[in-house]
């Protein structure tokens, strides 16, 4: 990650960063004794990094749109994405990374999530939508139609709920689309559910990303 944090604002991001941490922690342990984990992944107005061996989608669509971050001020900002979404979703060997910078007295601290390592044991979403500023993969796509329009009801996964989407920007869709060798920065991950098998969840020293 290449932003800083200065001054007297960096223990309130380090906080943001700690906090979501233990209640994501307490909501993992109830969402597993259920077999599957409502999901919102945002820190605190950073972007984040996430790699994976292989996502399996279903009925994507993916339009162009702007997530909501933060500056070095503190500042709102409104940062370009393109939002891909998935009516169900299987994803092998994820991991997820964000570095908080020069935190006092720790330094550098990164919170890294893992799941889905196990053979045959992948994480499974249901109506998942990805914020995502650039992403690196081997891409495969069945019965892609490009130039769709975005928000079109007959789609079986809609726009992202709460968002609003340009109906003369780009977006396409899919019945199914494979990634493969997947490194992608996002703003924002949301799910309906997120079953996270051999969940590994960690705040390390230093820095110690995904990618």
């Amino acid at each position: 990650m290449n932003s800083q944090v200065r001054g007297g604002t960096r223990w309130k991001r380090f906080a943001l960063v700690m906090v979501p941490s233990i209640a994501a922690t307490a909501a993992v342990g109830v969402g597993l004794a259920q077999g599957a984990l409502a999901a919102s992944f945002s820190v605190s107005g950073q972007d984040f990094k996430v790699r994976a061996d292989k996502l399996v989608g279903e009925n994507l669509i993916q339009y162009g749109g702007l997530a909501e971050g933060h500056d070095l001020k503190g500042n709102k900002t409104l940062n370009p994405v393109t939002v891909s979404g998935f009516s169900k979703a299987t994803i092998t060997n994820m991991c997820q990374s964000v570095v908080t910078p020069e935190v006092p007295i720790f330094g550098n601290i990164t919170l890294k999530l893992k799941t889905g390592y196990k053979k045959d044991r992948p994480a499974v979403a249901t109506n998942i939508y990805l914020d995502v500023a650039d992403l690196d993969a081997d891409a495969y796509f069945e019965n892609l139609d490009i130039g769709v329009a975005a928000g079109d009801k007959s789609q079986k996964t809609p726009i992202q709920p709460g968002t609003k989407a340009n109906p003369y920007g780009f977006s396409q869709r899919a019945d199914v689309a494979v990634l493969e060798n997947v490194k992608q920065r996002a703003w924002a991950t949301t799910a309906g559910t997120f079953k996270l098998n051999d969940l590994s969840l960690r705040l390390i020293k230093g820095v110690d990303e995904c990618y």
